[in-house]
């Protein structure tokens, strides 16, 4: 996990997968500030932090993670507001926040974090407050990312609606994201599942290193295309998944 850290900490702020989530969640959390007043957001698990850095520009934003290593690359960036902490026990009190996110964690979570996590996001928010998840999705998506990610599962929209609803949410969009990249992931997975030789670049690494600019352009601009599309109709299908719920 730490290795992931660190590729991450290279790539989050160029490569094409981390801009179209950006481009995927902003309208989301606009939507889940609009009307409030000094709204808090924090982000649980939040890795280097680089996700809090921009959740700043909707409210007062704070993240944590149980990662050392994280959080060490997220201050020497000069992020602040981030703390180490469990999402089984988040260092925060019952109903103090606006809108809570946790992006790329649950599928990383053994089944009784998964379960205590989502019920400590339901306390921690206000009445009335927001709940935005990005998880991976489909096992035959399953590869190299996966081990070095250390994967416990991914999601299926059946098995995401049930554990946010089975943690008290109500769920206001549920959509698969990174439709546009499904085609070409399906191959490349599979394959890495197959394949075990030799290779430059260790299992998993290649998906989070950043491809040359031509490539990484295309892509991007692949994503911001979907991104729109986005804001008018759910993707049938995708590499991930995006829910949005509330506490009510």
């Amino acid at each position: 996990m730490d290795r992931l850290l660190e590729l991450t900490h290279l790539a989050e702020q160029s490569h094409f997968w981390f801009r179209g989530f950006r481009a995927f969640m902003q309208p989301e959390i606009a939507r889940a500030v609009a009307g409030r007043a000094a709204p808090v957001l924090l982000d649980c698990g939040c890795g280097t932090g680089a996700n809090v850095s921009w959740l700043r520009d909707y409210g007062e934003a704070y993240g944590f993670d149980l990662t050392w290593n994280g959080l060490v690359l997220g201050r020497r960036m000069g992020r602040t507001r981030l703390a180490r902490a469990s999402i089984a026990d988040i260092p925060f009190g019952s109903g103090r926040v606006d809108v809570a996110t946790s992006f790329d964690v649950f599928q990383c979570l053994p089944d009784p974090i998964e379960d205590r996590a989502i019920r400590e996001m339901w306390r921690v928010l206000k009445p009335g407050g927001h709940l935005l998840l990005n998880v991976a999705a489909l096992d035959v998506l399953r590869g190299g990312h996966a081990t070095l990610s250390e994967e416990v599962r991914r999601y299926t929209p059946a098995r995401l609606r049930s554990m946010v609803e089975g943690g008290g949410f109500t769920i206001d969009r549920l959509t698969f994201v990174n439709a546009s990249l499904f085609p070409i992931m399906l191959p490349v997975r599979v394959a890495q599942r197959w394949w075990s030789g030799a290779s430059a670049v260790p299992a998993g690494e290649f998906d989070i290193t950043v491809p040359p600019a031509p490539v990484n352009a295309a892509l991007s601009g692949l994503l911001r295309v979907e991104a729109a599309a986005l804001r008018l109709a759910n993707m049938p299908i995708g590499s991930s998944l995006m829910v949005h719920a509330r506490k009510l």
